[in-house]
């Protein structure tokens, strides 16, 4: 079997290349910077520059995420690019199709999400442009055109994070002070990279991820406090945590107009 697969250059990304190397999996990169022999570059694959014999999926991991874009550019690396590619995986009859999508297409931070939770018409514009992306997607399958399976992910963990999480480990590895010692009731849904490129795997050959929708995680719900001790111990420090009431926290947000960065350390999600 054969596999094509974009965003490798990404965290998550270059976990999943290299499980498929040890698992001798056959695959096809697809990507805008052209860094090793494998890559093949956008135009090539729309152009039909690309045997694509024996595909049996196609694994949509690039776009943006945590960086700040202009909503031109989230909907250009989200929804135009995702719609491009899924109506060429139609033309060359590849079958299945896994879009890695995001858990922040729920409004606000609730204690506890399904599939039924409430989807938000507010939403930043990453967020709401992986939506567009995740519609079209599902509009496609339901006509019978390819099999799609979107993944929505909480915050994903493990070697070679980026973004925020890679910025709360350097912080706790140094041992500067962090006010999060109270924030011991919230429960926050992660999932390790390793756990997520298994899952990938596994919705490339079940036959039963067909035109499925995802919610996924360690199942080990963690508190912020938690967390951190957790991230310590890793590293093998002691945590410098202060204990500041999470009240504080919040109307601290509030003041300085942080108040989504508190939720999302203070708050369940």
């Amino acid at each position: 079997m054969k596999i094509i697969i974009t965003g490798t250059n990404g965290f998550v990304g270059s976990h999943l290349i290299s499980f498929f190397s040890i698992m001798d999996i056959d695959f096809i990169i697809i990507s805008s910077q052209n860094k090793i022999v494998k890559d093949f570059s956008y135009d090539a694959f729309f152009n039909d520059e690309i045997c694509c014999d024996n595909v049996i999926a196609f694994i949509h991991l690039a776009g943006a995420a945590h960086q700040n874009f202009t909503d031109k550019e989230a909907k250009e690396l989200n929804f135009d690019l995702t719609k491009k590619i899924i109506d060429k995986c139609v033309d060359y009859k590849i079958p299945k199709f896994i879009f890695l999508s995001t858990v922040n297409v729920y409004k606000g931070y609730q204690c506890v999400i399904n599939l039924s939770s409430q989807i938000s018409k507010g939403l930043r514009n990453t967020a709401s442009t992986k939506l567009l992306a995740e519609n079209y997607i599902r509009l496609k399958s339901s006509e019978g055109l390819i099999e799609s399976v979107i993944i929505r992910s909480p915050l994903v963990y493990g070697e070679g994070v980026k973004a925020n999480f890679s910025n709360l480990f350097n912080f706790i590895g140094k041992c500067y002070p962090l006010p999060f010692g109270l924030i011991v009731n919230n429960k926050q849904s992660l999932i390790s990279v390793y756990n997520l490129v298994d899952l990938i795997y596994v919705c490339v050959v079940n036959p039963k991820s067909k035109n499925q929708i995802f919610l996924v995680s360690d199942d080990d719900d963690l508190s912020t406090t938690k967390m951190v001790r957790l991230i310590a111990k890793v590293q093998g420090v002691k945590p410098w945590l202060l204990p500041v009431p999470v009240w504080l926290l919040k109307l601290t947000g509030k003041l300085t107009g942080k108040s989504n960065m508190i939720s999302r350390l203070t708050d369940s999600f």
